[in-house]
């Protein structure tokens, strides 16, 4: 018997939708109606919708030029159903448009036009002559939830949108439909005909069916290759299944639907994941591109065995994204909290995560080596940041010490750490010094100057008083509930300048890190923008050593020995406040931040 050839078709949407449709369970799910925490995004529909409408602008009364709108790869079942391996996003879409231009008029009580039916709904004959009604596209994912019936129905409008990552995306997508509808095509039942005669006549795909899902898979990485199209997440996808037995479908569908949700749970972009899963896994150099990522798979299976063993490739990549999970919410590999990866998001941002290479390397470290590891990355980070080490560089930095940690032992890890993070700040220790001495509060991001004078702050709170569940936790310090105070105000009044004698209204002065301090905002209103002889009387109030230590040591009343009383005489004070001052001050700070940070010159100590 000659085997099923590779059928392709050139057709309008009324053409493909007279056939049924089924996105099988082991796709990706629905993603072009998705926006982020801040609802941007999304926009894939709108364009979708915005493309076809701009050609039908360009129709005339003898002329309608088409539009294509890309291909589609299916495989037929022994049903007659096509099961969509490439192409659900824009299939989907079109299903949506089509009843959102039903829904619109129905709620306008206008007549429907049977094909328009049709085309979401029919029925079919089995060989047994049985009739079965069927829609003309089915969701299988389990995250669909069943939402797209309620939507072929007319009900989708009182959906909850909310119970899944798809449910909301659909719900998303219908809705940029029905505003498309409102505000382009202005509600009006006329229009609305002529846009889905324009729509399904007019609108065209190319159809590559298939005979088994095998070449149906291999067809779509040839479609999709290099990345055009689709990312290199789904490419990789596409060929683990490529390479799966058709019985591990299910199980490899499970563990994919548990990826996917981790990273989107982690509010990370698959692709930067998948990077940095490379990255901190394989020698891979640090000059490797998202673009790139699924070449890289395809020249390296002997490393990942993605061909041979999918299944358990994909297991490590799960795990993998439990991890990176957790890192994304200030926890370790098992989920504890780790004030470490907390402190450098603190310092770095939300944005800076190329520390997450290294603590993914580290996995398998003991959960004391790894807290240190976490310590270890937040000092160096600062410095790095501190000094404008480029971020480039850094992140080759992290992932050449990634590369040697994942072969590191326990035993070696006082060695691994002397070599890539203390003698790195040793490194940049003059350089760090001089920056600290001169640095202002427009020199760097304001959360980072916060972060700068929390720590300090929090670290002689610890000296004095040892560790405790509010001292311990640097949110603590950096929190809403404490302000950075300009001990010489900004915008200060006649009396503050007069006592400050020359550079009172001098802002270079005024904005330097050694006229900042860190104050409760109950205390800060209290003070406002007074003079400095009344605000040292205030600055006692605070619960902060080195802020009630400002002017004075606040010692000899615990006793002469006692650690409170050591950290207070530490401290230099400065009863009066002036130019000379703020100069003292700041070399003052410095001088603590080379022990909050480590920072040493000269040669670094060993490992004990």
């Amino acid at each position: 018997m000659t085997e099923q050839s590779i059928i392709s078709d050139d057709m309008t949407l009324k053409r493909m939708f007279q056939d049924f449709y089924r996105v099988p369970d082991y796709q990706r799910e629905y993603v072009w109606g998705e926006t982020n925490p801040k609802g941007e995004g999304g926009e894939e529909v709108d364009q979708f919708l915005t493309d076809i409408y701009t050609e039908y602008e360009n129709a005339t009364k003898d002329f309608a030029p088409e539009y294509f709108i890309g291909t589609i790869v299916v495989c037929k079942d022994a049903n007659d159903v096509l099961e969509l391996i490439d192409g659900q996003q824009r299939t989907t879409t079109a299903y949506l448009t089509l009843c959102a231009l039903r829904d619109a008029l129905v709620e306008l009580e206008q007549s429907l036009p049977e094909e328009l039916k049709g085309q979401i709904a029919s029925s079919t004959v089995d060989w047994q002559g049985e009739s079965i009604a069927r829609y003309r596209l089915e969701l299988q994912y389990e995250d669909s939830g069943g939402i797209l019936v309620q939507y072929a129905e007319g009900t989708g409008k009182d959906a909850n949108k909310e119970q899944t990552r798809s449910i909301r995306n659909i719900g998303n997508a219908y809705q940029t439909v029905r505003e498309f509808i409102s505000s382009t095509l202005e509600g009006d039942p006329a229009a609305i005909r002529k846009f889905h005669g324009y729509l399904t006549n007019k609108v065209k795909i190319i159809r590559i069916q298939t005979p088994t899902i095998a070449k149906a898979l291999k067809i779509f990485e040839t479609i999709n290759d290099r990345g055009v199209g689709l990312d290199a997440m789904d490419l990789l996808k596409n060929l683990l299944f490529m390479n799966a037995k058709e019985s591990e479908y299910t199980k490899l569908k499970d563990i994919w639907k548990q990826l996917t949700d981790e990273i989107y749970n982690a509010r990370e972009k698959p692709l930067r994941f998948l990077r940095y899963y490379l990255l901190a896994s394989f020698d891979v150099d640090s000059k490797l591109r998202e673009e790139v990522i699924y070449d890289w798979f395809l020249k390296n299976e002997k490393l990942t065995k993605h061909a041979s063993e999918p299944t358990k490739f994909a297991n490590k990549l799960l795990d993998a994204a439990k991890a990176y999970r957790n890192f994304a919410s200030n926890r370790n590999a098992s989920g504890g909290i780790e004030r470490g990866i907390g402190n450098t998001r603190l310092l770095g941002g939300k944005s800076i995560k190329q520390h997450f290479i290294i603590l993914m390397a580290g996995r398998h470290l003991t959960p004391s080596n790894f807290a240190n590891l976490c310590d270890e990355i937040e000092k160096t980070m600062f410095v790095w940041l501190i000094t404008g080490t480029p971020g480039k560089e850094y992140e080759r930095r992290i992932v050449d010490a990634a590369h040697e940690l994942r072969t590191t032992s326990d035993d070696e890890f006082d060695q691994f750490i002397l070599d890539h993070f203390k003698k790195e700040r040793e490194s940049l220790a003059t350089h760090f010094s001089a920056r600290l001495q001169t640095l202002k509060f427009g020199d760097t991001r304001q959360f980072r100057i916060r972060y700068l004078l929390a720590k300090i702050t929090q670290h002689v709170d610890l000296q004095a008083y040892g560790p405790s569940q509010g001292r311990d936790d640097l949110e603590d310090y950096v929190s809403g509930g404490n302000d950075i105070e300009h001990i010489l105000p900004d915008n200060g009044d006649g009396d503050a300048l007069s006592e400050f004698g020359d550079g009172g209204d001098d802002q270079e002065i005024i904005q330097r890190l050694g006229n900042l301090l860190l104050i409760e905002k109950s205390i800060n209103r209290a003070i406002q923008n007074g003079k400095y002889s009344e605000k040292i009387k205030v600055y006692p109030q605070s619960k902060y050593l080195l802020t009630r230590c400002q002017a004075s040591k606040q010692s000899g009343q615990v006793g002469v020995a006692d650690k409170i009383t050591k950290a207070a005489e530490s401290l230099e004070v400065f009863p009066v406040w002036n130019s000379t001052s703020v100069e003292d001050r700041q070399k003052f700070l410095t001088r603590l931040a080379t022990d909050v940070w480590d920072v040493k010159s000269g040669k670094a100590a060993g490992p004990a």
